[in-house]
């Protein structure tokens, strides 16, 4: 089978999931606390080339392109005020933690609420915890001191989507919590479309070299191979 197909399927299909991880940073230009993801390509081990008559040294073939990893951007973005009582954001270094059906998750995304029993939640209804891992309670003029909100040190934070991470705290952050005010996205549209335009015109180049390939494959068993 020709070697050139399975390269450039092999190129078009990284750049497919390059395209959904920068589709999703679109989606999410706007959320607060978002941490943008990046598509980490590598290639396959290359293929060296020689002359069977010589022995001489041709030079390397590449096999084709990969996604080697994913990376999550987790660098703190700017913080922008709403005066809303119950939203914060994390100045510096450090992660709100919340309370899920799996376990505790953290969050750069301080966007709360009240719960009906009193309760501060993110905005899936999960319980927000304070430094010492327990419920942080709303008071009755619908605020909440920044310094009940816990903040925690999550050195090997890692995504596991709704905006969550999961890891092993290391004991308190060393940043601090500032109410009336939520962390911007950290995902960059204009980067984004850069990005996806780029992806797109490598995508539409493998698409061009399978046709080439098959157009050349389609002659040489039409015409070439043809007896005269």
């Amino acid at each position: 089978m020709e070697r050139g197909l399975y390269i450039a399927a092999s190129g078009m299909v990284s750049e497919m999931a390059r395209q959904d991880l920068i589709a999703n940073n679109l989606a999410n230009a706007s959320t607060p606390g978002y941490k943008a993801d990046r598509a980490v390509q590598g290639s396959f081990g290359d293929l060296l080339l020689s002359n069977t008559a010589t022995g001489a040294q041709v030079g390397p073939l590449g096999l084709g392109s990969r996604i080697e990893r994913q990376v999550t951007d987790l660098s703190a973005a700017p913080v922008r005020e709403t005066g809303e009582p119950l939203d914060f954001a994390v100045e510096g270094d450090g992660y709100f933690a919340v309370q899920t059906a799996q376990g505790v998750r953290y969050t750069r995304n301080g966007q709360f609420g009240a719960a009906a029993d009193g309760t501060l939640v993110d905005q899936r209804g999960n319980r927000v915890l304070g430094p010492g891992n327990q419920p942080v309670r709303v008071a009755a003029d619908g605020k909440v001191d920044a310094a009940n909100v816990g903040i925690f040190n999550v050195p090997n934070a890692r995504k596991v989507g709704d905006a969550l991470l999961q890891g092993a705290a290391a004991g308190p952050a060393t940043g601090r919590v500032r109410a009336g005010g939520l962390e911007g996205s950290g995902a960059d549209p204009a980067r984004a479309m850069v990005d996806m335009i780029a992806s797109l015109r490598a995508f539409e180049s493998g698409q061009k070299v399978i046709t080439t390939i098959d157009g050349t494959l389609s002659k040489a068993a039409n015409q070439v191979g043809a007896i005269g």
